[in-house]
C-alpha cells in the first residue's frame, strides 16, 4: 500500500515539474517587431535575428517578423507597453534613433523605463561622404569651407532636423565654430535619396551611416571623409579616416538590439538573454552580422540596461544643447 501510494505521488511530483520544464524551453511562437515599412535599419535588425535564431537551433519554428511603422519605433513602444506587454515570444527592434527620439520625449508619456531592454547585436557608425571630384579630401577642408560660407555647402540626409544624421553634422559644425541653425540641411525620405542627390550635384554632402556608403565605395564615384567610430574600421574600411583623428572629438555608433514588453516574466527574459549569448558567438551567426553590414556590438541583460540609459541620458543633453529637448 505505500508502495502504491509513494508511486502515485511520484507521479503527480513529475506532472506538476512538466510545465516548468515546457517553460524553460522557450516560447513556442516568436516574433519580431520591425517598427518601420519593409527595408531599412528595423527589417534588417529583425531579418538577423529571424535568420540567426533558426540557424543556430535556439528556436524550432521560424520566427515572423512583422511591421509597425510610425515615429522611428514610437508607434511599437506605445503598442507593446499598453497593449502587448507581456508576450514571451514577442521582441521589438530598436536603434540608437530609437533612443535619440526617446531622449527628446519623442514617444509619449513612455520613457526609457518602460521596457526591458534585452540584447545590443551589432553596431553602424556615423559617417560623412562627398562625390569623388568633390574639392574636399579631409573632413577639416570640408569644415573650414563651411566656416567661411555655410550657405555653399548642402548638407544631405535621410531624416529631419534633430534626427541622428542632422546631430551627427551639428557636433561637426559645432566643434568646428559654425552656428548649426545656419547650416543647409535638406532632409530626405530614407537613406538612398540623399546619395542620388549627391550624384547628381543636387547635394555637396551627405551624413549618413557607414553600411550604407560600402555599396558606394565600390563604385569610385564618392569618398567618405571620416567615420564616426573610435578606431578605424576594420577590412575594406580600414582606409577610412575617424573624425577624431582629424582632430574632430565625435564618435556616433548606432546599435542594433532588441527589447521586450515590460510585464514579460524574469524566467522568459532570461531564457532570451541565454540564447542570445549562445547565438552571437556562433560562425552562423556571425556571418549573418557581416552580411548586413553591421560590427561587432554585444551586450545583453542589465550591461545593455545600463547603457541604453546611459545613451539617453546623454542624447538628452546634446539635445538640450541644440534646444531639442527640456
Amino acid at each position: 500500500m505505500k508502495k502504491i501510494i509513494h508511486t502515485a505521488l511520484t507521479t503527480a511530483l513529475l506532472s506538476l515539474m512538466v510545465p516548468a520544464a515546457i517553460a524553460a524551453d522557450g516560447p513556442g511562437r516568436t516574433e519580431c517587431i520591425a517598427p518601420a515599412k519593409p527595408g531599412g535599419g528595423f527589417d534588417l535588425t529583425c531579418k538577423l535575428l529571424q535568420v540567426s535564431l533558426q540557424e543556430t537551433k535556439q528556436i524550432e519554428t521560424p520566427m515572423r517578423v512583422t511591421y509597425m511603422p510610425g515615429g522611428v519605433g514610437a508607434v511599437a513602444y506605445n503598442a507593446i507597453i499598453a497593449q502587448r506587454p507581456a508576450e514571451a515570444g514577442t521582441v521589438v527592434a530598436f536603434s540608437g534613433g530609437s533612443l535619440l527620439n526617446l531622449s527628446q520625449g519623442k514617444f509619449g508619456r513612455y520613457s526609457v523605463d518602460d521596457v526591458k531592454w534585452l540584447a545590443a547585436v551589432g553596431t553602424d557608425y556615423g559617417m560623412v561622404a562627398v562625390r569623388e571630384d568633390a574639392p574636399w579630401k579631409t573632413l577639416g577642408e570640408l569644415m573650414a569651407a563651411m566656416k567661411e560660407d555655410p550657405t555653399k555647402v548642402v548638407v544631405g540626409a535621410g531624416a529631419s532636423i534633430g534626427s541622428q544624421d542632422w546631430m551627427k553634422t551639428a557636433l561637426l559644425a559645432r566643434e568646428a565654430g559654425i552656428d548649426p541653425r545656419k547650416m543647409r540641411y535638406v532632409a530626405f525620405e530614407g537613406g538612398g535619396e540623399p546619395v542620388t542627390a549627391l550624384l547628381g550635384n543636387h547635394i555637396q554632402v551627405v551624413s549618413g551611416d557607414m553600411s550604407e556608403m560600402v555599396p558606394h565605395l565600390q563604385g569610385g564615384k564618392m569618398r567618405v571623409l571620416a567615420v564616426m567610430s573610435d578606431q578605424r574600421l576594420p577590412g575594406q574600411l580600414a582606409q577610412v579616416p575617424t573624425a577624431k583623428e582629424q582632430g574632430f572629438n565625435i564618435v556616433w555608433p548606432i546599435i542594433r538590439g532588441y527589447y521586450l514588453g515590460p510585464k514579460v516574466s524574469d524566467a522568459d527574459y532570461q531564457w532570451w538573454e541565454q540564447a542570445f549569448k549562445k547565438m552571437v558567438q556562433t560562425p552562423e551567426f556571425k556571418k549573418q552580422r557581416d552580411l548586413r553590414g553591421l560590427f561587432e556590438f554585444n551586450l545583453t541583460g542589465q550591461e545593455l540596461d545600463s547603457y541604453v540609459k546611459k545613451q539617453v541620458a546623454d542624447y538628452r543633453e546634446q539635445a538640450k544643447s541644440f534646444g531639442l529637448a527640456k
